[in-house]
């Protein structure tokens, strides 16, 4: 077993993926290694000790994402008013994530079996998530009971294709009328 990190080595890698993340949506995944330093306030070094490749700084953002998109679902549940409030902030979550995602994507082009177990990863670590939120609204009457996780995330997915292409495009208006047809007042 790999020795347990220090709590203030933990903070900082998680500091530096955060950072990461927002310059390559900012910036793309090629972004200079000394924006995502500045970002995250720390040296290069630092960077390059975590993380030695550029291609090890995506496979962590990614997971790093994929993470912290999970963990938001249960407690979404907790603290939202109803479970579609819970579920609607989540996808949010989600439409952020896949923004970065499309980004990571592209870099890992190179390694495509890297590439396919972090999409696995994806599917496994996610998919539970959104099916518990659809769960919960279901069984509380706010959205109808057919909705499947998969086919739901995939939409959503498809729908957040193109988004840089043209400027008179916004998925989230896309999004936000799938979820309105979700809805128990709508006929299925």
């Amino acid at each position: 077993m790999p020795p347990r990190k220090r709590a203030d080595a933990v903070r900082n890698e998680q500091t530096l993926l955060a950072a990461a993340a927002e310059v390559f949506v900012r910036s793309g995944v090629d972004a200079p290694i000394r924006e995502i330093a500045a970002e995250a306030g720390v040296g290069m070094g630092t960077i390059y000790r975590h993380f030695p490749t550029r291609a090890d700084l995506v496979v962590a953002v990614y997971r790093h994402q994929v993470e912290a998109c999970a963990e938001a679902g249960p407690a979404l549940l907790s603290t939202e008013d109803s479970a579609a409030a819970a579920l609607r902030k989540w996808i949010d979550l989600f439409v952020d994530f896949l923004v970065t995602k499309h980004g990571l994507a592209g870099a890992m082009q190179s390694d495509s079996s890297g590439f396919a177990s972090l999409h696995a990863y994806f599917l496994d670590r996610l998919g539970p998530v959104c099916g518990s939120l659809l769960d919960a609204a279901a069984e509380a009457g706010e959205i109808r009971a057919d909705v499947r996780p998969f086919e739901l995330m995939r939409g959503i997915g498809n729908l957040c294709i193109g988004r840089d292409d043209d400027p008179r495009y916004d998925p989230r208006r896309l999004i936000s009328l799938l979820l309105d047809g979700l809805s128990r007042q709508h006929p299925s």
